[in-house]
């Protein structure tokens, strides 16, 4: 882990339409209490997952977080050594992950999900053919899985409970996306009509309800950019960097989305790059904003007013990046999501061969 510390703040406000996007156990709209008021709120684990999948329409390559990696290694065992039986092949992929206590269970799962990465999987299957003959090395292995990471593997981090060795540090933290205003929910009442139904024959064939509520929301995310040097290496991190923001903005998830049609684009997007610590500015909505003509604008103020208010905390950014469709001038230093974007790989690119002495 590394000691430098060298952040990227992300900071969306989105307005969302009537949706359920992030449900509960019920079924309902997740929520979430903050000032004292109900929010409406999407769950971290359900965005970081639409930013995976985001990648790959992106052709960003990505890991696998299964409990079938045997079952991938397997595969690429026997595409390296196709003389090897199932039976072979099943065998000295046990003794590997028994030796890195990664455990198996009889259906040849692992108990518990594992993200592995396409470049581990490949290179590890090279390495137990080179080493068949030879007495395995879990030094060796572990540092197999351990590098070649794929970027959502680097971002977001591993944990292996059995084995702490094969953990590999997040150098991204998302939150939960929270709504700028307080929520009330709403129910919609549907029925549905049986087409071959007579018309003699009066009701609906079945009726329901579904809770949805509508929300601009403050979505929040960093990237510790030395952590990811470090999973990467530097020209990758910078990609990967660039591919995060991309994806982190223009995602969204997917609950009910054929039912509501629901999928917007941000209103507002700031960056900044911290030689300090990372900053959340969702301390700017803990006084709920109330409506008046809408909440965008007023959440887009109350950003900016939170961002100003906290150098009188902080150290002095890098620089602070923002763009918003709605040609802010007060609050808009970038003309596109695609200026953005290259502003941020520049400036990026100039700090970091600035700390490693490239400049």
């Amino acid at each position: 882990m590394t000691t430098n510390n060298l952040y990227l703040d992300i900071h969306v406000i989105q307005s969302v339409p009537s949706s359920n996007i992030n449900r509960d156990d019920t079924g309902a709209p997740k929520t979430a209490l903050y000032g004292g008021v109900t929010r409406a709120r999407v769950s971290s684990q359900s965005w970081k997952r639409t930013v995976r999948h985001s990648f790959k329409d992106h052709k960003v390559m990505v890991g696998d977080r299964t409990k079938s990696a045997a079952e991938l290694l397997k595969q690429a065992l026997q595409e390296v050594s196709p003389e090897l039986s199932d039976d072979d092949a099943w065998k000295q992929i046990k003794a590997v992950f028994k030796l890195v206590k990664i455990t198996l269970g009889k259906d040849e799962k692992t108990s518990a999900l594992l993200m592995v990465s396409p470049g581990q999987i490949k290179q590890l299957a090279q390495y137990m053919k080179d080493n068949a003959d030879t007495e395995l090395d879990k030094k060796a292995i572990t540092a197999v899985l351990k590098g070649n990471q794929s970027i959502d593997l680097a971002l977001f981090g591993r944990m292996v409970a059995d084995n702490p060795e094969l953990n590999v540090e997040a150098a991204a933290q998302v939150a939960h996306a929270i709504s700028t205003h307080e929520v009330v929910p709403e129910f919609d009442y549907f029925t549905a009509l049986d087409d071959l139904q007579s018309d003699e024959k009066p009701g609906a064939a079945m009726l329901g309800t579904l809770e949805f509520n509508s929300a601009t929301l403050y979505r929040y995310a960093n990237v510790n950019v030395n952590e990811l040097i470090a999973n990467l290496g530097e020209a990758a991190a910078i990609e990967g960097v660039r591919e995060f923001v991309k994806s982190f903005v223009l995602s969204m998830p997917t609950g009910k989305q054929n039912t509501f049609a629901n999928k917007t684009l941000p209103s507002f997007v700031m960056l900044t790059l911290r030689p300090d610590t990372p900053v959340n500015l969702v301390t700017g909505f803990e006084n709920p904003v109330s409506a008046n003509n809408g909440y965008v604008k007023q959440s887009i103020q109350r950003l900016t007013t939170e961002y100003e208010n906290t150098l009188d905390f902080v150290e002095p950014p890098i620089v602070n990046l923002s763009f918003s469709p709605l040609k802010l001038s007060q609050a808009t230093s970038a003309t596109s999501l695609t200026d953005l974007l290259e502003k941020l790989v520049a400036n990026l690119t100039k700090v970091v061969q600035h700390e490693n002495g490239n400049d």
